[in-house]
């Protein structure tokens, strides 16, 4: 080895336990600004997340990619809870709930520790909501445990196979080669700034709701742990789906579906309305002008659809 090696080496140590520093403040000063809101549950060895808020008939909510529960906390939690027992769950690997797995965790066992953690919590035949990724997980939850789900709410879900690559940034964080690299140095670099404008660019065509990007924690998002789960699920999530759609046709519950038509995120035609002619009796909500973010932007919308789908399985 050269003289230079032998000099470049040391620094390059050095500069790589300093962006390790950063990235592990970074994380602890996350966790102190927006620790856990509900209760830590222990299912099958791993730690799982849930608040509970309300009385009434049981309904689960499921967040999206990058999110924790701080999603539906911000408003509609607390607007569902007049009428029902909410409970929201952080997703494996994200917010305070463990991964699963050490290379992720696809949408069936996620599915599977969900449920478990809803019947945990006394919760045996919820209302399963779920938001985007959050809502393959709940058609996981309905295809793969029939018996322990009342009626389904996809809202702007994925549900179909698609064709194209996934974004390099998530092709990027996924790679045992690269990741290990980019992520800490994400973690270490990026401000909750850039993440909270890259979040409003989801909500897109309308803004995010007064307050929502101090209140949900993009700190959380940024951890390297929860960055390297969410590039795994979405990497996964195609084939996921590509195992679950012939199986849709045997969902018997009620299933209530929204939608916003100017989503861009995951597209109304590509997805929701071919679920809803798989499932039989499925009704689709199309949203007109609303994108992505359906919970928050159409929020009378959306607990319409929750009464319906209540009332459609005796709960109401």
């Amino acid at each position: 080895m050269s003289a230079l090696a032998f000099t470049l080496a040391p620094l390059a140590a050095l500069g790589w336990g300093a962006v390790l520093r950063r990235a592990a403040r970074n994380e602890a000063r996350a966790e102190a600004d927006y620790p856990p809101e509900g209760e830590l549950l222990t299912i099958d060895g791993h730690r799982v997340h849930a608040v509970v808020r309300g009385s009434g008939p049981d309904l689960v909510l499921i967040h999206g990619m990058s999110g924790n529960t701080r999603d539906f906390t911000h408003a509609l939690a607390g607007r569902l809870a007049r009428d029902y027992r909410v409970i929201v769950f952080d997703r494996p690997g994200l917010g305070y709930s463990d991964p699963v797995e050490v290379k992720g965790v696809g949408l069936d066992r996620q599915a599977q520790l969900l449920q478990r953690a809803a019947s945990e919590l006394g919760a045996e035949r919820p209302i399963v909501l779920g938001q985007s990724y959050g809502g393959a997980v709940a058609l996981a939850w309905a295809v793969r445990h029939p018996g322990n789900v009342a009626a389904l709410v996809p809202v702007s879900a994925p549900s179909q196979t698609w064709d194209g690559k996934a974004p390099l940034l998530y092709r990027v964080t996924s790679s045992p080669l690269l990741g290990p690299v980019t992520i800490p140095a994400l973690t270490a670099f990026v401000r909750e700034g850039l993440v909270n404008r890259q979040m409003a660019a989801i909500f897109g065509p309308q803004q995010p709701p007064e307050g929502y990007g101090a209140h949900v924690g993009a700190g959380l998002t940024l951890r390297r742990g929860s960055m390297r789960v969410n590039a795994q699920h979405r990497m996964a999530l195609n084939e996921d789906i590509r195992a679950l759609v012939p199986h849709y046709g045997d969902i018997a519950v009620p299933v209530e579906i929204l939608h916003g038509d100017a989503d861009t995120t995951v597209g109304i035609d590509i997805h929701s309305t071919p679920l809803a002619r798989q499932i039989p009796g499925a009704r689709l909500t199309a949203l007109p002008g609303v994108g992505h973010m359906p919970h928050h932007v159409a929020q009378d919308e959306v607990i319409a659809a929750i009464h319906r789908a209540a009332a459609r399985a005796g709960l109401r």
